[in-house]
């Protein structure tokens, strides 16, 4: 059985304390497979399910981008045959949901370095994120073979290849080189599974995110805890490393002579 979630309703926040981009890292399918007496692969499964359901519910909420921490460039560091079923995954999850995804506005974009894996797994990509082209309810960015380094890495190499001196380069125009420079820097980022780090993920654009971080195995990931997520953003203060002005308390009234 799922661990139970705390017993208390959650009230959503308003529209204007809602963010506009959430990251998250998907932490916890293998260890909701072996709690289970399950091979791995079937937390995997369990794992896109859980995305669908937090896709929408995104969308629904009005955020207009998530991000998502799907393969790790070190995650090929794993037994071969996990890495062959993660691989195998991307092609079933595509024709299961790609048209349904479609159909419900998502637009879908991949990041992260495409070289390492197979033909038909960059082809299943490609149509995905061709079929979905046209759509702006919300933009599902799907990190895969994704290093926070490697995105660092990358944007200085394009940057030095187009020419850029060290006179020219700023913060925006690397930002422009990123790998996510389609979506603006994330507000919120979650981690689910219990582990408290970022991993690697988005090191450049997570600045200044604001943390969540929760037990909740991924597979168990629904909306009560996309709304804890939420209401937890909603109560941080955020001032970007500056300081707000102090708020005078009104003047006491002067007695009439």
């Amino acid at each position: 059985m799922a661990d139970a979630a705390p017993a208390f309703s959650v009230v959503r926040p308003e529209a204007a304390r809602l963010p506009r981009h959430v990251a998250i890292v998907m932490d916890g399918n293998g260890r909701w497979a072996n709690k289970r007496f399950m091979p791995r692969f079937v937390g995997h499964k369990q794992g896109v399910d859980a995305l669908v359901r937090t896709v929408r519910a995104c969308a629904d909420r009005g955020i207009g981008y998530l991000t998502v921490f799907a393969f790790s460039s070190e995650n090929w560091k794993r037994p071969e045959e996990e890495v062959s079923g993660l691989m195998s995954l991307v092609l079933v999850a595509v024709s299961k949901y790609l048209t349904k995804l479609a159909n419900e506005g998502v637009r879908i974009r991949i990041v992260g370095d495409r070289s390492a894996v197979a033909d038909k797994v960059r082809a299943a990509w490609d149509e995905a994120e061709a079929r979905t082209a046209h759509n702006s309810r919300i933009t599902l960015s799907v990190a895969f073979n994704y290093g926070g380094r490697w995105d660092v890495v990358q944007a200085c190499r394009q940057a030095i290849a187009d020419g850029l001196t060290p006179k020219d380069l700023t913060e925006d125009r690397l930002g422009s080189y990123m790998a996510l420079a389609h979506a603006p820097d994330p507000d919120l980022f979650i981690r689910t599974g219990g582990e408290v780090r970022i991993s690697n993920f988005l090191l450049w654009q997570a600045a200044y995110s604001e943390l969540h971080f929760t037990d909740c195995l991924w597979p168990d990931f629904d909306e009560a805890e996309l709304d804890r997520a939420l209401a937890s953003y909603a109560a941080r203060d955020r001032r970007f490393g500056g300081v707000k002005p102090a708020v005078r308390p009104a003047a006491a009234a002067q007695p009439v002579a």
